[in-house]
């Protein structure tokens, strides 16, 4: 019998999990902290709030996060120029270079996984799973 599409989909990602793992470590990240530097590098500064919801993390969970790489020297908590009552959170230089080199690493597990994949395969699979993401209330 044929595995179910959300097994398949689990069973990848614990897969993809267990091999990037290491890398975090290597990095001096966390579980949680890629995601954050790249909304990061892809927005530009985000309020604490914003940054929540573009991650999917709970208020609470992205505020001990970002003590952590505010720590680490990833990002820097700055007063915000629109609204002198919030702050924005900006990514480093060191944050820049962490996340170049998670993405490397990211992407040598992506070839190895799309591994005889065409780029019309890749696009479709792509497309399949922005999809499936938005239908469960997510932003890719």
């Amino acid at each position: 019998m044929p595995y179910p599409i959300h097994t398949l989909l689990i069973r990848t990602a614990h897969r993809q999990q267990n091999a990037l793992r290491p890398a975090l470590g290597e990095l001096g990240l966390s579980t949680g902290q890629p995601k954050v530097l790249r909304c990061l590098a892809a927005r530009g500064p985000c309020s604490q709030r914003e940054l929540a919801d573009r991650c999917d993390v709970d208020p609470a969970a992205i505020c001990r996060l970002l003590d952590g790489m505010e720590r680490s020297g990833l990002l820097e908590r700055r007063p915000s120029k629109a609204d002198r009552r919030t702050g924005e959170v900006h990514l480093t230089d060191q944050g820049r270079r962490a996340l170049q080199a998670w993405e490397e690493r990211c992407l040598d597990f992506e070839t190895q996984m799309l591994e005889g994949f065409s780029e019309g395969e890749k696009q479709q699979l792509r497309d399949f799973l922005e999809r499936a993401y938005r239908n469960v209330g997510g932003r890719p």
